[in-house]
C-alpha cells in the first residue's frame, strides 16, 4: 500500500512510501481509507509549532473514513463491508478526558488516514450513516466532535441560546451547523464579505466582519443588546481571547479549542472573576460524542460544508490549501483515487 509518513527535525517534511499492508490482531479492524481530511493541528505539525506529542515518521491526519477490509477473530463492533470513521481517540469512549487517552491519538502518537490502508482497535470503530459520502464523512472525527463537545462543554446546549463562532475553518462551520440543530442563534465574525454570505447561508443571524470592525465585541454585544452571548467557540486564541471574554454575557461560557493566532492573550483573572465566565479547554471528546453527533446529523440530513478535494497524489497541495488560510470548510483528500 502506498502511505504518507513526516520526516525527522522539528519541522518535519512528508514523504510518500511504498509499504506491506498490516494484518489486524484479535482486536483490529484494517479499513480502507477513502478519504482524509485536515486540520490545522496537520499543518502546525510541519511548521513546528505543535505543542502536542506525535509519534516520529508516522503517518499524519486523525480524520478519515473508509471500508472494512478485514477484522481480527476477536472483533465485535465491525464487520467486513461496514462504512466506517475512526474516534481520533480510539479508547476515549466516554466521560472526561484522561491522559491515558490524549496518548493514544491517530494520526499523532499513532499512524493516521493518510495511507491506502489503516489499523485500527475496534474501540475506535464509528459507523457512518448512509446517506454521508466517504469524502463528507472524512471530514468529522476532529473538528464537528470538537464543535459538539465544546459547545456542551460548561453546560449543554440550549434551543434559543446565542452562540459566537469565529472564521470559516472546520470547526467554526461545524459549531454553527450543530449550534443551528439544536435551534440556538448564531453570529459570527470572519475577513471577507464572501466569507460572510457563506456563514448566512448556513444559518448565522449576523456577521461582522473583523478587518472593517477591530473592535469587533461592541459589535457582538450590540447585537445581543448589551447583553453579549450565551457561548463561545474561540479558534484563534491570542488574538482573540480578551475580545470573546468581552462579547460573552455575565455567567456565559468560552470553549478554547484552537491557537491559531498564538498561545498568548492576557485575559486578565479579574474579567473571569467579576462576570463569573466559564472558561475551559476543550478535547476533542470521546467516541460516544462522535456516535450522537453523527445521529444528530442524519436526523437533519446535515451536510458537511467540504472547501476542496484533491487526488491522494496531490496531498501536498491539499496542505497548501489549508495552510493559505482561504479555505472555506474541510480540505480533503481521496485517497482511493
Amino acid at each position: 500500500m502506498k502511505a504518507v509518513r513526516w520526516t525527522s527535525g522539528d519541522k518535519p517534511d512528508l514523504e510518500l512510501h511504498d509499504e506491506a499492508t498490516p494484518t489486524p490482531g484479535a482486536y483490529d479492524v484494517l479499513i480502507r481509507v477513502e478519504a482524509a481530511s485536515l486540520n490545522f493541528r496537520d499543518q502546525a505539525i510541519l511548521d513546528g509549532a505543535y505543542g502536542g506529542p506525535t509519534q516520529p515518521n508516522g503517518v499524519p491526519l486523525s480524520d478519515g473514513a473508509g471500508e472494512v477490509v478485514a477484522v481480527g477473530d476477536r472483533v465485535t463492533r465491525a464487520k467486513v463491508g461496514d462504512r466506517v470513521a475512526a474516534s481520533c481517540h480510539p479508547h476515549w469512549i466516554g466521560g472526561p478526558p484522561r491522559p491515558e487517552y490524549q496518548m493514544d491519538s491517530l494520526g499523532m502518537t499513532t499512524d493516521g488516514m493518510l495511507a491506502e490502508n489503516i489499523l485500527v482497535h475496534e474501540n475506535a470503530v464509528v459507523h457512518i450513516p448512509a446517506y454521508m459520502s466517504y469524502i463528507e464523512a472524512a471530514s468529522l472525527p476532529c473538528a464537528a466532535v470538537t464543535a459538539w463537545t465544546a459547545l456542551n462543554l460548561s453546560s449543554p446546549l440550549q434551543p434559543g441560546q446565542t452562540v459566537l463562532v469565529q472564521g470559516t475553518g472546520g470547526v467554526a462551520l461545524f459549531a454553527l451547523q450543530v449550534a443551528r440543530m439544536f435551534g440556538a442563534r448564531v453570529f459570527a465574525i470572519t475577513s471577507t464579505e464572501a466569507k460572510a454570505e457563506k456563514l448566512k447561508e448556513l444559518g448565522a443571524e449576523a456577521v461582522v466582519n473583523y478587518r472593517a470592525f477591530p473592535d469587533w465585541e461592541k459589535e457582538i454585544l450590540e447585537l445581543t443588546g448589551g447583553k453579549g452571548v450565551d457561548k463561545v467557540i474561540d479558534i484563534a486564541g491570542e488574538k482573540t481571547i480578551v475580545k470573546s471574554a468581552a462579547a460573552t454575557r455575565k455567567g456565559g461560557d468560552i470553549s478554547i479549542v484552537g491557537f491559531t493566532s498564538g498561545f498568548g492573550g492576557g485575559l486578565p483573572p479579574i474579567d473571569i472573576l467579576s462576570r463569573s465566565l466559564h472558561v475551559a479547554g476543550t478535547a476533542i471528546g470521546p467516541r460516544e460524542n462522535f456516535e450522537a453527533l453523527l445521529a444528530a446529523m442524519a436526523q437533519h440530513d446535515v451536510h458537511p460544508v467540504i472547501d476542496k478535494v484533491y487526488p491522494f497524489a496531490d496531498y501536498r497541495d491539499a496542505y497548501r490549501r489549508l495552510a493559505s488560510g482561504d479555505h472555506v470548510g474541510k480540505v480533503v483528500i481521496d485517497v482511493a483515487h
